[in-house]
């Protein structure tokens, strides 16, 4: 019993200092939300597709510049011991890199556009908005843990079906060619790969709660 009562104290405190936090700058999140859909004039299909695809994009690139250029050039030095394969890649393969990128780069964009402009459909169906107030601390807090339990079951379920030898042979191999991958590589996939086991996955759990774009909009950039 005393255990469980100090849990609950702890929740309830968590909770609370975390709510006074989410209020206090509320304004904060609403008013940059707003003003990032002002940026897009307004445009519901602007911001719901090329909006995602941008700033994702950009999180991508952006997380792996440093890693593209340690792996390159081999500098900066002291952050070579941190690889967990140190003496794969150093330097990378330029000619395998390009292509890498060149996947990465029409995975990112060719292959997200589509997807991403079928996806804006079904959540406006699905009754998401992009216009006014954000959702609550407790909505948001329940919709990130579904999001996550979904995409975590969509990814497990669906990578273990790329390895299904029909499949491995002529799509999930790709992806392994890499056997010393670096960061660029999170998303060097065959098309259908990509597809099913990294976009499918991050869209369900929003689509199955409904949920408010701006919220789903930021999610699918976790």
């Amino acid at each position: 019993g005393t255990p469980i009562l100090i849990f609950v104290a702890f929740r309830n405190s968590v909770v609370w200092h975390i709510q006074q936090f989410w209020g206090a700058s509320g304004n904060f999140w609403q008013n940059s939300w707003d003003s990032v859909y002002d940026l897009f004039g307004r445009n519901d299909f602007l911001i719901g597709v090329f909006g995602t695809i941008l700033f994702c994009n950009a999180v991508i690139w952006g997380a792996n510049s440093l890693l593209l250029i340690l792996d390159t050039t081999g500098k900066p030095s002291f952050l070579l011991k941190y690889k967990i394969q140190e003496e794969k890649n150093v330097p990378v393969d330029k000619a395998k890199l390009w292509r890498c990128v060149k996947v990465v780069l029409f995975n990112g964009f060719v292959i997200g556009i589509p997807f991403v402009s079928v996806q804006y459909y079904l959540m406006k169906w699905r009754g998401c908005a992009f216009t006014g107030e954000l959702p609550t601390f407790q909505w948001v807090i329940l919709e990130l843990i579904v999001f996550s339990l979904v995409e975590e079951i969509g990814f497990y379920y669906s990578h273990r079906l790329m390895h299904h030898p029909r499949l491995y042979k002529h799509i999930h191999k790709m992806h392994h060619e890499w056997t010393a991958p670096i960061g660029i590589v999170c998303i060097y996939a065959h098309p259908i790969e990509h597809v099913m086991s990294n976009l499918v996955p991050m869209t369900l759990g929003p689509i199955i709660m409904g949920s408010h774009w701006a919220n789903a909009w930021m999610w699918f950039f976790i």
